[in-house]
């Protein structure tokens, strides 16, 4: 069990940098504390492709942006992960705020941002009809783009593990030692691995890993975000991501399409105590909703399905990615909260570039493949193609959620895969994710795990540990 390089953490940037790391003749670990990968802050946040205008390129959480949307179209030819540049606009609903757009109109454009547009009201209304009547003008970037995160993460670890990246799940760090050249690393249930270099990309956990390594001591603190999701027969969906006018605080409340074509809005921005407060409130939503139909009058709370909060990791002004200036071998990932999506490709590339610095051999696979096969969905497949799948495989024509077309052929692929809980199913198949929230096929779900995993019923989980399904009642 030794390693070249291990990395702690496996949300969006830890599985970047293990797929860029897959590339070369190391042996590379993941060392993820949850059930499933993008199972922390990964698994709820906007998934959006940020358009590299609201942040001065002097941060580097601004050029990592920048850098990172311009990989995202290679990535989703080799990876086959839900992606489209749909645009971002900034909306100004007053005069005044036009100022704040010209700023970060100005800002794109000494970032080089491609196609980058000052729009007039007539313009803007042009571009997105559903906006407020009493929009003024506003901010065209047609890079941006949306993005399912937890599909994207999937992929990337599918690649990296194709490419010989171990992966350990349930296995939250508790002690590293280093003796020699190695760390030796004991999760909290005693397994231990030995590498040569360690990776904190812990996410709100970042502070904690750093301490057990004894590198550097900072805190991390708990943003939340709270989110309405609304059902895909919304007639308040806009074509494009719409944002408001930022603030000193936070990027707004925003109007999101998603890939698959439900509508987010949100989120808000509340630092917690607790980092692991999901909870959401009537007050929070309440306000989500007003914001939400400044911008979008169509908004109704009839097309509300579902709540959910997401927490980012909040660190000072910028990302904090740098080799430790008092643990030996040890790389710092931390703080990365928006735009950390975006820039998540180009971190990789970054720590990758840190770890040659730092004396790590990287001689290129020959054998590399940088593929992962693109799997058919029920959902977007026309008659003759599912009757072929059919055909060949009578699940296919088994449909397990009715509200999102999952057949029960997608969901045993998801348990082979490795995603054994209820969310793991969720976030590869999008299975429970319609207006029924999983009330209709949960039950079913829960059989196929069970019969694909030789699990009893009371072991099923909704996200690993103890979030148990079913329990005995005597």
């Amino acid at each position: 069990m030794e390693f070249d390089a291990a990395i702690i953490g496996c949300g969006v940037s830890g599985a970047n940098i293990a797929r860029r790391l897959s590339a070369y003749n190391i042996k590379t670990a993941i060392l993820e504390k949850a059930a499933d990968v993008s199972f922390g802050t990964s698994k709820a946040n906007s998934g959006i492709i940020h358009g590299g205008f609201h942040h001065n390129k002097k941060h580097l959480k601004a050029r990592l942006e920048i850098q990172g949307s311009l990989m995202f179209d290679q990535l989703r030819r080799e990876l086959n992960f839900p992606f489209r540049r749909c645009g971002i606009i900034v909306a100004a609903l007053h005069e005044e705020e036009m100022k704040a757009v010209e700023h970060l109109y100005m800002q794109g454009v000494e970032n080089d941002v491609i196609g980058i547009e000052l729009c007039s009201r007539s313009r803007i209304l042009e571009l997105e009809p559903k906006l407020s009547s009493d929009v003024v003008g506003g901010l065209y970037a047609p890079g941006g783009g949306i993005i399912e995160p937890y599909r994207f993460v999937f992929a990337l670890v599918e690649s990296a593990l194709k490419n010989g990246v171990q992966l350990f799940t349930n296995f939250k760090v508790n002690e590293a030692k280093r003796s020699g050249n190695f760390w030796t690393i004991r999760a909290e249930d005693g397994r231990e691995i030995k590498s040569r270099y360690a990776i904190n990309a812990a996410g709100l956990f970042a502070d904690e890993v750093s301490k057990i390594f004894g590198a550097e001591e900072f805190t991390i603190s708990a943003r939340k975000g709270e989110y309405f999701l609304l059902d895909r027969l919304t007639k308040a969906c806009p074509s494009k991501v719409v944002f408001p006018v930022p603030t000193s605080v936070s990027k707004g409340m925003l109007v999101i399409p998603t890939v698959e074509g439900t509508a987010l809005v949100g989120p808000t921005a509340d630092a917690v105590d607790d980092k692991n407060d999901f909870s959401t409130t009537s007050q929070r939503l309440e306000q989500i909703l007003v914001s939400g139909k400044t911008m979008i009058p169509s908004l109704s709370q009839n097309d509300v399905i579902t709540s959910f909060a997401g927490l980012r990791p909040c660190l000072g002004e910028d990302f904090y990615i740098e080799a430790s200036a008092k643990a030996p071998a040890f790389v710092q990932a931390a703080g990365i909260q928006s735009p950390g999506l975006t820039a998540s490709p180009a971190i990789g590339e970054y720590v990758k570039n840190i770890l040659l610095e730092m004396g790590l051999v990287l001689t290129e696979k020959p054998q590399w493949d940088p593929y992962v096969e693109d799997r058919p969905c029920a959902r977007e497949l026309n008659f003759n193609q599912l009757d072929n799948l059919i055909a060949k495989d009578s699940k296919w024509g088994n449909i397990v959620c009715r509200c999102e077309n999952i057949s029960e052929a997608e969901i045993v692929e998801a348990v082979k895969l490795g995603h054994t809980t209820l969310d793991g199913v969720k976030y590869f198949t999008r299975a429970q994710m319609g207006r029924c929230q999983g009330g209709f096929c949960t039950y079913k779900i829960i059989k196929i795990i069970m019969r694909e995993t030789g699990l009893s019923w009371d072991e099923i989980t909704k996200h690993g540990g103890k979030s148990h399904v079913l329990e005995a009642v005597l």
